[in-house]
């Protein structure tokens, strides 16, 4: 083979720490590397005319027929990491390291060799991470033609390198300022062939009938049918339709080439086996892009009635595969920088502060709803958002009743006029209704809620506050139930095991209500009403000293709303129901 010389500019990088990261996380780790390879590195470096020559496990070598090329390359991948590793712990993020040289080279092949490669390797290793060292020669080529501020580091005596090598750096502080304009969108290869859509997006591929029952075909196809089915009734989602998904039937496929082709975010994907009179289904979420679990369950169940068996199956997988897609959607969103969050991003990290049910956070979710309707003012979720954040605000103080009543409907009517099968929105509708004391508006919404999304949590948790506020607590803490069994995780969890504490208390299980309020109070300590009833239920069973240091809490949280719920009945609540909470509260030593 004829070797050949010419002159290149050669860079080289590797990842900093990557045996400390691999030790933490190997395949995630290993999973997010190849994926800015993908979607950054490889793009990035033939957007400016470069060559990869080889990679090794966390480094590779590359060279540019410019220099200046190389340099800008090199900043814009720094620049451009930030904000791909923004929502990783400070601990986990990857950062490369870079060194960049001018020189003669050995061309043989495929491969360089020679003096200069040697020199950028040694550049390489003294990079801070996250950083670029460069050469003389390098600086005296780029000096009137790239603005970036290089620190002279002066002579630096490096390893088999005989001669000292001046060194210039563009510190992590320096690449951390540059604009972001130059961060790439994903690689050609990465992009689906049809762009994602704005909510998240789901396919659901036919289950795989593993056990050697051929009648068991129909019930694997009948399974993933019910799901998109049941998946297709949330209007959060968007699901590609049966006859797309069930293209993929026998065909072993790449959950990334299924995303790519069908243009969605998530990929559920399972199995069944029979062994007897016992079966056994398996399912996972996917997230497409990057080939990572984000759910997984096993089911095991006696085969009896088929058809039941498939609808308990098909409930128990849908209401876990929800709200873990809503949980990743939030994970998605903080990781972006506040500046570049679109409107479904917006929306999601509204939910995310929502979830904390603090004061502070309640006003920052009020700014990104809000930000989120300024980016689409066609979104009928951003509209809910605010309504539910409104409507928080009242607990907090920060907004008046009558006020936060009639902000609360009007958006919630704002959010059915642009999608009337919104069942989040009917939902706050019944909820704003039933806070005005209409009781049986409240309870149609719910039932309009439930009809359209019968495994909505929200409205279940609208069905168990309004029953249990027009005298019916037992059937209300059922509902209560059941919106807390389908999805435990929801943001507005808070106001659930809440009303879970007032429903026991009506129903005059005041040690059950004790439980259930301090449940609430250790997971939502700033949530001032809670502590209200945990006094009420107090006074009640005669832990008197208890009951007052909860009775103070109450107060000095939220006085003005303490005032507001205490000295007047509010619209929602029976005079009957009225008398009983001052009683517990008398009892825990309120004279007011």
């Amino acid at each position: 083979m004829t070797a050949t010389r010419r002159l290149a500019a050669i860079l080289a990088a590797d990842v900093a720490g990557y045996s400390r990261l691999m030790g933490a996380d190997e395949e995630g780790t290993h999973e997010r590397l190849k994926a800015h390879r993908r979607e950054l590195v490889d793009p990035k470096i033939s957007e400016h005319s470069g060559r990869i020559v080889k990679t090794t496990g966390d480094g590779m070598l590359a060279e540019f027929p410019s220099v200046v090329d190389a340099v800008r390359c090199a900043a814009e991948l720094q620049r451009a990491m930030i904000d791909r590793e923004a929502g990783m712990r400070e601990d986990r993020r990857i950062r490369f390291r870079i060194g960049i040289n001018l020189g003669d080279i050995i061309v043989e092949g495929d491969d360089i060799f020679g003096d200069g490669v040697n020199v950028a390797a040694r550049l390489e290793a003294l990079a801070e991470p996250g950083g670029l060292c460069i050469s003389r020669t390098v600086r005296d080529q780029i000096r009137d033609k790239l603005a970036y501020a290089f620190e002279d580091l002066g002579e630096q005596s490096v390893k088999n390198i005989a001669r000292a090598v001046r060194v210039y750096a563009l510190r992590s502080e320096a690449v951390a300022g540059l604009p972001a304009s130059s961060v790439p969108s994903a690689s050609p290869i990465s992009q689906p062939s049809f762009a994602l859509p704005d909510k998240p997006s789901i396919a659901v591929l036919p289950f795989t009938n593993m056990s050697n029952d051929p009648e068991q075909e129909f019930f694997s196809d009948g399974l993933a049918e019910d799901i998109i089915t049941a998946l297709s009734r949330y209007s959060s989602l968007f699901v590609i339709a049966r006859n797309s998904c069930f293209t993929y039937k026998g065909r072993a496929v790449d959950v990334k080439q299924v995303g790519r082709e069908l243009g969605v975010r998530y990929v559920l994907e399972g199995g069944l086996r029979k062994a007897g009179s016992r079966i056994r289904v398996t399912a996972q979420l996917v997230e497409a892009e990057t080939g990572k679990h984000v759910w997984a369950e096993r089911y095991d169940r006696d085969l009896a009635d088929i058809f039941e068996l498939q609808d308990e199956i098909t409930e128990a997988v849908t209401i876990a595969v929800a709200p873990a897609i809503a949980d990743a959607e939030q994970q998605r969103a903080i990781r972006k920088p506040p500046g570049s969050l679109d409107a479904w991003a917006a929306y999601q990290r509204g939910l995310w502060h929502v979830s904390k049910a603090t004061s502070d956070d309640n006003s920052l979710a009020e700014k990104f709803f809000q930000q989120a309707i300024d980016l689409d003012p066609t979104f009928s979720g951003a509209y809910v958002g605010l309504a539910v954040a409104h409507d928080r605000a009242s607990d907090f103080q920060t907004r008046g009743l009558p006020e936060t009543l009639s902000s609360v409907e009007a958006l919630a009517r704002r959010a059915l006029a642009l999608d009337g099968a919104d069942a989040e929105a009917r939902s706050l509708l019944g909820r704003a209704l039933r806070r005005r004391g209409d009781y049986e508006g409240a309870l149609a919404e719910a039932e309009r809620a439930l009809a359209t999304t019968p495994n909505l949590a929200d409205a279940h948790h609208m069905l168990g506050a309004t029953l249990i506020f027009s005298g019916r607590p037992k059937e209300g803490l059922s509902a209560l139930e059941r919106s807390i069994r389908l999805d435990p995780r929801d943001p507005r969890s808070a106001g659930r095991s809440h009303q879970v504490a007032i429903g026991l208390y009506f129903c005059r299980d005041y040690e059950a209500a004790i439980e259930a309020a301090k449940r609430t109070i250790r997971a939502y300590p700033e949530f001032p009403n809670t502590y209200r009833w945990l006094a009420a239920a107090l006074g009640q069973t005669g832990g008197i000293e208890e009951a007052k240091e909860a009775l103070e809490k109450a107060i000095a949280l939220a006085p003005a709303a303490f005032d507001m719920y205490v000295r007047r009945r509010v619209p929602w609540q029976r005079p009957e129901d009225y008398a009983h909470m001052l009683e517990g509260l008398r009892k825990a030593g309120w004279e007011g």
